[in-house]
């Protein structure tokens, strides 16, 4: 699974310590995240969702 929320952060201005607060995660979590090494369960899933304004299905894609 890949994402676009390194994208989507940035374009905000956010920095990784930022979105780790408000989501209540390590900045590690997010690097994981951003980096494809780790997918988030889908309430986290949904919070970042919810945080970068945008949907699950627009940030995170199936690879097939």
């Amino acid at each position: 699974m890949t994402n676009g929320i390194k994208a989507l952060r940035k374009a905000k201005g956010l920095r990784q310590e930022d979105l780790a607060e408000v989501l209540g995660v390590s900045r590690q979590t997010i690097i994981a995240i951003e980096n494809n090494k780790y997918d988030p369960s889908l309430p986290l899933a949904m919070r970042l969702a919810r945080c970068l304004q945008t949907t699950v299905e627009e940030l995170f894609q199936l690879e097939d």
